[in-house]
């Protein structure tokens, strides 16, 4: 067995690249690294590109028992050193596991023809922070949204802090991006959901009695974290909602504001799910 034992190893250089969104579209890979995470990855149907593993690291037998299945998907694997193992983790103490993926997404048709109903969707317009991209992706996913779609220019849902924020979600999540806002409306309008927009200043707030802004089939528009929701999203948009803040914040973290409205969303549906989403009965993972 080759041990890889030097940074300037060829598949360590373009490993350590994949930090940088160009790279990552250039070589059409990102890396993930923690075993929660190359779990779901597995669980979700994602076929590993290459795999870096250091058994000095491994503490147990979940790493040894992932790796194989890393393995038996497709991946390469290379035995790399605890230096460079260490060189290479993102973390205080590695697990001995990083792996590679291909970049993927879900074409917008394809994602909006299988979705229940009703359904949520969380359209994030244009935002900045991968960090709050990822945190967006856990919480859609944790109340079984139909998918998210991003507006571009958009943080890269591949950048690392998006990968560790979503803590796997990215990877169970159906994902969607567009260029083309009209396009959207237009396909959102065709099948019936309410084009609701969170706004600080404008619109009801959720659990007044007389708005149904977050009832039945939702697109769920958050905007940019600076500028809020971009000028040519807002004639198109059908209902609009808000949070009050009686305290002294002028403003809430946009992955703070929207995980409070997909919660109610959940809370105001959760009746009309069928009984495979029924927060009860959850599906289970495959």
């Amino acid at each position: 067995m080759t041990v890889i034992t030097s940074t300037r190893n060829p598949k360590i250089v373009a490993l350590r690249k994949l930090s940088q969104r160009k790279h990552r579209r250039a070589q059409n890979r990102f890396a993930v690294e923690g075993l929660q995470l190359l779990g779901m990855a597995l669980e979700g149907g994602h076929a590993p590109l290459d795999i870096f593993y250091c058994p000095a690291h491994f503490a147990g037998a979940t790493a040894p028992a992932l790796l194989e299945r890393l393995i038996a998907a497709g991946g390469r694997a290379h035995a790399v050193s605890p230096a460079i193992m260490q060189a290479l983790s993102e973390r205080d103490a590695p697990q001995g596991l990083i792996a590679t993926f291909p970049l993927f997404q879900t074409p917008l048709p394809v994602l909006l023809d299988a979705l229940p109903d009703p359904a949520l969707l969380v359209v994030l317009d244009r935002l900045q922070d991968p960090g709050n991209v990822g945190t967006l992706l856990r919480t859609a996913d944790a109340v079984a949204a139909g998918g998210v779609i991003l507006i571009e220019p958009c943080a890269d849902p591949f950048d690392p802090k998006t990968v560790r924020g979503s803590m796997g979600s990215l990877f169970t999540v159906p994902l969607a991006r567009t260029t083309d806002p009209p396009t959207l409306f237009a396909a959102l309008k065709e099948r019936g959901f309410k084009c609701t927009a969170a706004d600080g200043y404008r619109g009801d707030i959720p659990w007044q009695p007389h708005t149904d802004a977050l009832r039945g089939s939702v697109a769920l528009f958050l905007g940019n974290e600076a500028r809020g929701l971009s000028d040519d999203l807002r004639p198109h948009l059908t209902h609009w909602v808000r949070l009050p803040m009686p305290g002294h914040a002028e403003s809430l973290n946009v992955a703070v504001a929207g995980g409070v409205l997909m919660y109610y969303w959940l809370a105001q549906n959760t009746h009309r799910q069928p009984p495979a989403a029924n927060c009860e009965n959850p599906p289970p993972r495959v």
